[in-house]
């Protein structure tokens, strides 16, 4: 992993009580500061993961952790929703990974 420098975007995501695909999207709206444009879907989500310019006024940053709380509940609550989430999750890291900034998604109890 490249070092980060320069800005760090470091944002943390809290699903408790987050039992559906719809609680996610809008809690990743809300916790992770998403653009007015973030459509609330699956390709919305992902568009902002891998094009951070809306954060800090055009100013990608260096690298980017994004720490989750509370995903074991929320997988065991959809497991649908949650397996679709992750693989975005980590095309997102791998898109960044080539970008050479990293972002490094966090679990507390595994993806």
């Amino acid at each position: 992993m490249a070092p980060m420098t320069g800005p760090t975007l470091a944002l943390h995501l809290r699903l408790d009580g987050v039992t559906d695909k719809d609680d996610f999207l809008d809690r990743c709206a809300r916790d992770l500061r998403f653009p007015d444009w973030y459509g609330r879907n699956w390709d919305a989500l992902a568009d902002c993961l891998t094009d951070l310019s809306w954060w800090a006024e055009g100013r990608e940053p260096s690298g980017c952790l994004l720490d989750i709380q509370g995903w074991l509940a929320f997988r065991d609550a959809d497991p649908d929703a949650a397996a679709i989430a992750a693989d975005i999750l980590a095309d997102a890291e791998a898109y960044w990974a080539t970008q050479g900034r990293p972002l490094v998604v966090r679990y507390d109890e595994g993806p």
